[in-house]
């Protein structure tokens, strides 16, 4: 039987299964099936749909909206809207599920499908599973022809609710004096953050803020930084922010045009919320990427730091479960609970400037509170995603790794869960011992795996 979901929802080449229109109508008929099945109501059942601006979303929203519709599912279209605001929306419409059409950070040729339940929190490991097999199911059942709804009928909810929860946080004209450089991928940011962060009083150089449908994240964006460090030092701004395409995600420059570590990031929120008795339970939840300089400098101030997998989901569920508030991925994902069920790069950015004005640092000033191990990441694309246990002489090395980095530092090294990619990570207290393990694990990769 396929897997279809992947770390965080369903993501693939739009034209290829599982995303596809006809196989996004299928996906939304087992998702109707799944609600039906879950909700104690028996009469209106309600879905939202958001989507990124990947020219694509329009196809996956038309197949998925006929689907539930067909089903006697009311469906809420919110058109281009962040993903978080998907989230949120799910209780302002009081739905059953939300669904939101983005493949973040990956190109627009890409794309995916996240979910959310009636909570507005990411569907569990459980109901990905379950759901799964009712798409099979329909398969099985050749119950899968496609009717869809003239586009013309398709009515678009208003969706300035996301904009007045952002404005009821943030005072108007509180950040002014304050210039930033602000990229928003062409994504679903580009409306939403200049918006939210005008009001605020900040003066504004947008990057990446004209989306025509297949420029979403194409050298821009969070993992494209070097226009929005050199933007920086051009325009002598205070910061740097850059949001992923769906905008759950912030990465930040400082003023001499240097980025951020995420876990310095999530080290310097963590210790404000502190500093504030606003840190629920003294609690920092992270995932096993993150560096050890972070639970060091935790440590000084009383704060526990909980490490949970991989997966901005896995984060908001530890974050529920241990009475925290707080937490993120170093990658960017940073969830206040407070205020939103899950990774939002808007909010983070408000917060960003309450923490800095707050401080009166730069930004630079902050980052040196908090220092981190050496480390290093390298992405290897693959062919195939052979398990380990099956390449002898690889799991000799990663044997060979652990041996030299005993008590010394870490290793972590896992496939993708959306991409055919392996990552590795070796963080170690010396440079030294960081390059020596990382050369060890990348040649080993290169002679047991078909490395493209």
């Amino acid at each position: 039987m396929a897997n279809y979901f992947g770390t965080d929802g369903i993501r693939g080449k739009f034209g290829e299964i599982p995303i596809t229109q006809n196989f996004a109508y299928i996906i939304a008929k087992a998702l109707a099936i799944y609600i039906k099945k879950k909700s104690k109501k028996n009469l209106e059942y309600r879905v939202i749909i958001g989507r990124d601006t990947r020219e694509s979303g329009l196809v996956l929203e038309r197949a998925m909206y006929s689907a539930f519709e067909a089903a006697g599912i009311h469906t809420k279209l919110v058109g281009v809207m962040p993903t978080p605001a998907v989230a949120i929306g799910v209780s302002e419409f009081k739905c059953d599920m939300g669904v939101v059409l983005t493949a973040s950070h990956n190109p627009a040729s890409d794309n995916g499908i996240k979910l959310f339940n009636k909570e507005g929190f990411k569907l569990s490991l459980d109901a990905e599973l379950e759901i799964e097999s009712l798409i099979h199911q329909i398969l099985e059942g050749n119950t899968n022809s496609m009717e869809l709804i003239d586009r013309r009928f398709m009515i678009y909810e208003k969706n300035n609710y996301y904009v007045n929860r952002l404005k009821s946080i943030v005072k108007k004209n509180e950040f002014e004096g304050y210039k930033i450089v602000l990229d928003c991928a062409n994504g679903a940011a580009s409306k939403f953050s200049p918006e939210i962060l005008r009001y605020s009083g900040v003066e504004l150089f947008l990057i990446g803020n004209n989306p025509d449908g297949n420029n979403i994240n194409e050298k821009v964006g969070s993992e494209y930084p070097e226009g929005l460090k050199d933007s920086v030092i051009c325009n002598n701004a205070d910061l740097g922010l850059a949001h992923d395409g769906d905008s759950d995600r912030l990465v930040v420059c400082d003023e001499k045009g240097k980025i951020l570590e995420g876990d310095i990031l999530l080290g310097l929120y963590a210790q404000y919320l502190y500093k504030n008795n606003l840190l629920a339970n003294n609690r920092l939840v992270v995932t096993i990427q993150s560096n050890i300089g972070l639970d060091n400098a935790m440590k000084k101030i009383g704060c526990l730091v909980e490490r949970v997998q991989i997966g901005d989901r896995n984060v908001a569920e530890k974050i529920r479960s241990s009475g925290a508030n707080f937490g993120g991925e170093s990658s960017g994902h940073i969830i206040f609970n407070d205020y939103s069920s899950t990774g939002d790069g808007i909010l983070a950015a408000i917060q960003l400037l309450k923490l800095l004005k707050h401080s009166e640092s730069t930004m630079s000033e902050l980052k040196s509170e908090i220092t981190l191990y050496p480390q290093k990441t390298k992405n290897l694309n693959v062919k195939e995603k052979i398990p380990f246990e099956e390449l002898n002489s690889f799991k000799n090395a990663l044997l060979e790794a652990d041996n030299i980095l005993m008590n010394k530092g870490r290793l972590l090294v896992r496939y993708s869960g959306t991409q055919d990619v392996l990552r590795i990570l070796v963080e170690a207290k010396t440079e030294y011992l960081v390059e020596k393990v990382m050369q060890i694990i990348v040649t080993e990769a290169c002679n047991s795996l078909d490395i493209l």
